[in-house]
């Protein structure tokens, strides 16, 4: 049997073959991994500042590298962790060691999320349910850097059949097509439509273009027995309903 010097011997020898083989930074990542990771599953995601909840969506991308600076150098660019999220993949890459994958992680963020709010205006009638419709709508919209045109196509019930992206222009312009919407809420079955489109500039006050454009859409409808609910203008921060505005 070696002796109590020889034994020591080895696990000296075992110690400075793990130190090889896993340098000191390295070993200081995965320590700083799983204490992250015990404190997400203790206290939530609450007891994280928005770079440590960056850091935690970086790790699987980012096997080996330490992501805090990462994570703080996306939210110096983009100002705040929502805006990180809702960042298009050209920006996030202009972010030093930022690559595909990390991107493309963050998008799934994004995506899993803009899911989960689908889901919630899904299962009741979209008008009983009006701030979720708004928080939806706000987050898959208020971030686009282009305006998009998109309408919520809904049954007799006021429950949501399907959403759409119809057009998506320039960062001031979207060209809208009257007999497109019709066609398309027809081969739907709609019954009633809330118009929804974003202003990249943050402000969401509706142009002349916006109100003559709303009223062609309802004039087409109407002899069709398709109801216009809504015209909504998302900005990141406010919107503007035409509606509460007397526009509908």
């Amino acid at each position: 049997m070696p002796s109590l010097s020889d034994r020591l011997s080895i696990l000296g020898k075992r110690h400075e073959q793990s130190f090889a083989d896993h340098p000191v930074g390295e070993i200081h990542q995965t320590g700083h991994r799983q204490r992250l990771r015990k404190r997400f599953d203790e206290f939530g995601d609450e007891s994280l500042a928005d770079y440590e909840l960056l850091e935690m969506v970086l790790f699987r991308a980012i096997a080996r590298r330490d992501t805090k600076p990462l994570a703080k150098a996306l939210l110096k660019k983009f100002k705040n962790f929502s805006a990180v999220i809702h960042a298009p993949e050209h920006l996030l890459r202009e972010v030093p060691g930022i690559g595909k994958s990390a991107a493309q992680e963050i998008a799934l963020i994004r995506a899993a999320a803009n899911r989960l709010k689908r889901r919630e205006i899904e299962t009741s009638p979209v008008l009983g349910s009006w701030d979720k419709v708004l928080d939806y709508c706000a987050n898959i919209m208020g971030h686009e850097t282009r305006e998009q045109f998109r309408i919520l196509f809904l049954d007799k019930r006021n429950r949501l059949i399907t959403d759409e992206c119809q057009q998506q222009g320039t960062v001031d312009h979207t060209p809208v097509y009257v007999r497109e919407i019709v066609r398309r809420a027809l081969e739907l079955s709609a019954t009633a439509l809330i118009l929804v489109h974003n202003h990249p500039s943050g402000d969401p006050e509706p142009s002349q273009a916006d109100i003559q454009m709303t009223k062609k859409i309802v004039e087409a409808t109407k002899s069709l027995n398709i109801v216009i609910h809504e015209h909504l203008i998302i900005c990141r921060n406010r919107h503007f309903s035409f509606r509460q505005n007397g526009l509908l």
